[in-house]
């Protein structure tokens, strides 16, 4: 029996649905292939998911790729059983979705691995019918209020008066009515209204319609004593399940409850103690949690095993540093108790800082650590867990699977073998503050391949890196030298501190100040570290680049002109700087870029043919006119994009790719860095999941970057030393790129903001930025980065001639 019907037999049904996404379809083919063959089993099937969203497992498809049957598990797992952990979906995908709706479900089972378990709170409705939903109130997560105004109710829930909806209120018909909507503020609110609260007997229709997959379901009855005050019975309901019913996990913080189960339910149902907070009273023994913690034999008695808060394995200190591991999972194996932990979420505000927001590294530091590994993780974001343990773990250390692209033009069709450039924003900026020695030290630690130095001028002359002239943006510069405030239309309009106005025994007596994008939304940067560092001199920096296992180095030229203007000279000062220090020489094997937004800076440098030179395009464009093609090619071989140039958003949501402007820059000979990646969910599109790995994969796979700029070198490094990061199943699994535009087609209408206005399309005239100033006659100046009076000729063509006099070069 074939895992899939054959593909073509749905056009006739969905074509609507697939003209926009026939590219990747073609891309897919071969995945497609090989899930319809008779000769595979196990987790793949195409199953229309009822009659509400027949298209659902479709779009999913094409939305993030393909699963194939599981391969041999991989050896040295240390958890109880040696097999691999499972990923436990709270409520579904609920970190994107509605939870415990059936679209949540749904994308759970076909969007991670594919034994994947799907978690049901269990609410129990007033003739005794059991419900998916993870509060005890309806009305946080769902329109009960709106639906039923004067339904609401007070009760007691543990020693305390609780008002809201509750389902013991209402009857099994009137719950199946009640529509769900998001409850978290970092997640999108466009699926709501949409979303039906389901019974446990839904979701079992949803897992069993998954022919050939191996999905299960894990049952939570967190509020068992106050159902059976109002005369309903949890054990009961549990009992009674059909045996049918794909229930392998029952849990519930209760003591007593769970010790009756004990015995009355079948044998391949796991019973597992279920911690909450340490300092709270279980209601049966009377005892606080963090006494019953230290009692696990007594729960080994009944239970197979126990679902703890990730903090009990890997305390945070108040400070959201991780503090060492307890000894909880090692003395819990001891036992024979399996250890599952909870409350992952990618959108976690208060992750730990040494997760750098990276969800996939928090995940790793529960499975793949010398010491051991939980046996399972409760998350809010299954494919992210699901890539942690196929894709990422046993790979730290691995080398990249291939080189970095070449430098040159872009690799043809076929040429694949290679992987873009991981290019430092600032060094390691996400981890310390910018372009400081430490961002760079951990950028090379991390495994970027080209560290980046923006070269800016002191008053003095001193050229040193940091990422903006203006002092204010990364160090404490407004806490001495607020006087030094002024306004500089030519650079920003804003007031700012600028380094040209500040001599360089000034500059140094400065911090670093460490400061995220979005720190106004308390998402901080490793704050233990806000100032730490010093600020490096550029003959600093190429003297540590040159000592380093790099693949090359960025300068960075910003505002020359108007630096000219004030006497300092920026592109000599980086010039000299790189002869000095050999880069120039055929000899030495880093890599040099240039990069800049002005043309004529780019032309000075042609005179290095060792160098690439990179045009910052900072504007959004949608795709180049051929005449700026040809423009660009006169002074640069690459071009560095927005991300929002790579990949159109509207409303958060991925639109659509700029193939077209990819594919010309690439077709006229010049690579394509894309820029810049940062880790925090608040940066990314909800169609990357809240997984910047995915981003890192959309960049790689679909838009063809040949370069990546990023702020966490560490979370690239990490994807391509991934046997997932080619984009081919691995496992059962793989990461797979973004869809634009499958999000918005599961939108509700009017959800989502009307799509903003097309980007232009790059014309020459977008590029010829101000020009140079005119070279002065005075052989003094010689040095000077100017243009010479226009010519006879020039003028008829209006194409300027720069002088680039490398004479002061020589000493």
């Amino acid at each position: 029996m074939p895992c899939l019907p054959p593909i073509h037999n749905l056009f006739p049904l969905v074509s609507w649905v697939l003209d926009p996404f026939r590219p990747n379809l073609l891309r897919c083919a071969s995945a497609f292939e090989a899930w319809i063959s008779p000769t595979r089993s196990g987790c793949s099937s195409l199953t229309l998911m009822g009659a509400r969203y027949p298209l659902v497992f479709l779009i999913l498809l094409l939305l993030h790729g393909t699963k194939a049957a599981p391969d041999p598990p991989v050896p040295g797992w240390l958890t109880l059983s040696g097999r691999r952990p499972v990923v436990v979906a709270r409520g579904g995908f609920s970190g994107l979705l509605p939870e415990s709706g059936q679209l949540a479900y749904n994308f759970a089972m076909h969007s991670s691995v594919c034994d994947v378990v799907l978690f049901c709170d269990l609410q129990l409705s007033s003739d005794g019918v059991g419900f998916c939903h993870s509060s005890l109130r309806l009305d946080n997560s769902s329109d009960i209020a709106q639906s039923f105004p004067n339904r609401g109710s007070t009760y007691q829930v543990n020693g305390q008066d609780v008002q809201g909806w509750f389902s013991l209120d209402f009857k099994s018909k009137e719950l199946h009515d009640i529509v769900l909507s998001q409850n978290i503020l970092s997640r999108p609110n466009t699926f709501d209204k949409e979303q039906q609260l389901l019974s446990l007997d839904n979701v079992v229709q949803s897992v069993l319609a998954q022919q050939g997959e191996v999905h299960a379901i894990w049952v939570n009855i967190e509020y068992n004593s106050f159902f059976m005050e109002h005369g309903l019975s949890s054990e009961g309901y549990i009992v009674g399940l059909p045996k049918e019913f794909p229930v392998t996990h029952v849990s519930s913080p209760e003591f007593a409850f769970l010790k009756g189960l004990s015995g009355k339910v079948r044998s391949n149902i796991k019973l597992i103690f279920r911690f909450l907070r340490e300092d709270l009273v279980e209601p049966t023994t009377k005892r606080t949690y963090g006494e019953l913690l230290k009692d696990l034999k007594s729960i080994k008695a009944f239970a197979s095993g126990i679902l703890v808060p990730k903090q009990f394995i890997w305390p945070q200190n108040k400070d959201m540093y991780l503090e060492p591991s307890t000894s909880l999972v090692k003395d819990a194996h001891a036992l024979g108790l399996e250890v599952y932990a909870s409350g992952f979420a990618n959108d976690d505000p208060c992750m730990s800082y040494n997760y750098s927001y990276d969800p996939s590294a928090e995940i790793l530091q529960y499975i793949d650590n010398s010491e051991f590994s939980v046996d399972g993780v409760l998350t809010d974001n299954p494919p992210t867990a699901s890539a942690a343990l196929v894709c990422m773990a046993h790979t730290k250390g691995n080398p990249f699977l291939f080189p970095p692209v070449k430098a040159g033009p872009p690799p043809g069709e076929g040429e694949n073998s290679t992987r873009p450039l991981i290019i430092t924003h600032n060094g390691a900026s996400g981890v310390f503050s910018d372009s400081t020695d430490l961002a760079y030290q951990q950028a090379v630690k991390d495994g970027a391949d080209i560290i980046d130095c923006w070269v800016r001028m002191s008053k003095d002359g001193v050229a040193f890196c940091l990422g903006s002239t203006d002092l204010n943006s990364s160090t404490t510069a407004a806490t001495t030298f607020l006087g030094k405030m002024t306004t500089v239309n030519e650079i920003q309009n804003k007031s700012g501190i600028f380094s040209f106005d500040l001599l360089w025994s000034e500059i140094q007596t400065l911090k670093p100040n460490l400061i995220g994008p979005f720190a106004d939304a308390r998402l901080e940067r490793n704050p233990a570290a806000k100032n730490a560092g010093k600020f490096v001199t550029l003959p600093e920096f190429l003297d540590f680049a040159k000592a380093s296992n790099i693949t090359g180095i960025l300068m960075g030229i910003e505002h020359a002109t108007y630096l000219i203007a004030r006497g300092l000279d920026v592109v000599d000062a980086v010039s000299k700087a790189l002869v000095k220090s050999g880069y120039d020489k055929e000899t030495c094997k880093q890599r040099v870029l240039i990069q800049s937004e002005d043309a004529p800076v780019l032309t000075a440098f042609k005179s290095f043919p060792k160098f690439q030179r990179v045009l910052t395009i900072e504007f959004d464009i949608r795709d180049a006119s051929k005449p700026s093609v040809e423009e660009i090619l006169q002074f640069a071989n690459a071009v560095k994009l927005r991300r929002s140039s790579a990949a159109r958003v509207n409303g958060f949501f991925l639109e659509g790719f700029t193939d077209s402007l990819v594919n010309r820059l690439h077709a006229g000979g010049l690579q394509v860095y894309v820029g810049v990646l940062r880790n925090e969910f608040m940066n990314l599109a909800f169609d990357y999941w809240a997984d910047p790995l995915v981003e890192v994969a959309t960049d790689t796979l679909s838009v063809g970057a040949d370069g990546l700029v990023t702020e966490f070198p560490a979370t690239a490094a990490a994807f391509f030393r991934s046997p997932c990061s080619t984009g081919q199943v691995y496992m059962g699994y793989t990461i797979s790129p973004a869809e634009p535009g499958g999000l918005l087609m599961l939108a509700v209408n009017g959800s989502v903001p009307p799509a903003p206005p097309p980007a232009p399309v790059l014309e020459p005239q977008d590029i010829l930025q101000q020009q140079l100033p005119v070279c002065p006659n005075e052989p003094m100046f010689r040095t000077f980065r100017c243009r010479l009076a226009p010519k006879e000729k020039e003028k008829a063509t209006g194409k300027p001639e720069y002088n680039i006099n490398l004479a002061s070069l020589d000493g």
